[in-house]
């Protein structure tokens, strides 16, 4: 069975200034391969080495870096990664290069970003070692892929953000589409469909059992800079309840399939 361990929980909350982008990170052990589930944005750099380093891992002893999907959250640190293949899907590359005007999450910069490290494209069913393999997940993004992993607690299901938040097992829709939403369901219930336990983009991995939410990992996340002693919150400074979230669709994603079908790779 792989190891699987979770190096930087992700999570979900946001403030009035922007959306503050904490994506999960994950680290398989495989078959004698070492993967890395995503890379997080450069404002958790030094967390993520400090990681890395903590479980015994060097950044060149990385052979595979799975980027489940292009948004700046979940790549800007690529480049730590010299040794490894970064594998993605051949959709996602291409879109990379021309994203949509209205797609805020994937900059114009990122196939530039993508193209400096050594790319390896895949698909459904590659297997990466014994027990670990790639799933197409499209929807939120035009190439999405997860990554499903044989541990001993079952079948783990690593999803990016074709599953952000717990709730989006419950609600069967996901919060953010850029590419197309009847995909981005079906990828959804696709992943509950063969998963034990899902690792979700943004929040704690968990379980659904009964029909409710069963969270594997405890919520732990310090919060600095918002308060004077600790206790007292700064003058401005406001906690507020969370709002519902509100499925949101980017405005043209039915011009999405003519542009990628128009977007070649440049020469590398």
């Amino acid at each position: 069975m792989a190891e699987l361990i979770t190096l930087l929980e992700g999570f979900g909350f946001g403030s009035d200034q922007g959306i503050v982008g904490f994506c999960s990170v994950h680290l398989v052990r495989a078959g004698g391969k070492i993967i890395l589930f995503d890379t997080a944005h450069v404002g958790r750099r030094l967390v993520l080495q400090a990681a890395l380093a903590q479980h015994g891992v060097r950044e060149d002893q990385i052979d595979h870096v799975v980027m489940s999907h292009a948004h700046w959250d979940h790549v800007q640190n690529i480049d730590l990664f010299e040794k490894a293949d970064l594998l993605i899907h051949p959709d996602e590359r291409r879109y990379a290069h021309r994203p949509h005007k209205n797609d805020w999450a994937t900059p114009a910069w990122t196939g530039a970003a993508i193209e400096t490290v050594r790319i390896n494209e895949v698909r459904e069913g590659d297997e990466l070692a014994p027990g670990v393999t790639i799933v197409e997940v499209p929807g939120h993004s035009p190439g999405s892929i997860a990554l499903a992993v044989q541990t001993d607690d079952g079948l783990a299901c690593l999803s990016g953000d074709a599953l952000h938040f717990a709730e989006v097992a419950l609600l069967k829709k996901n919060p953010l589409v850029f590419w197309n939403d009847a995909q981005a369901t079906a990828s959804i219930e696709k992943m509950l469909r063969m998963a034990d336990v899902i690792y979700p983009g943004h929040d704690r991995p968990f379980r659904v059992k009964d029909g409710a939410i069963e969270y594997v990992h405890p919520y732990a996340l310090a919060v600095s800079g918002v308060s004077l002693d600790g206790q007292t919150l700064r003058p401005g400074a406001t906690l507020v309840a969370p709002a519902p979230r509100v499925p949101w669709i980017m405005p043209g994603v039915e011009d999405q399939p003519a542009r990628l079908a128009q977007t070649a790779l440049p020469a590398r």
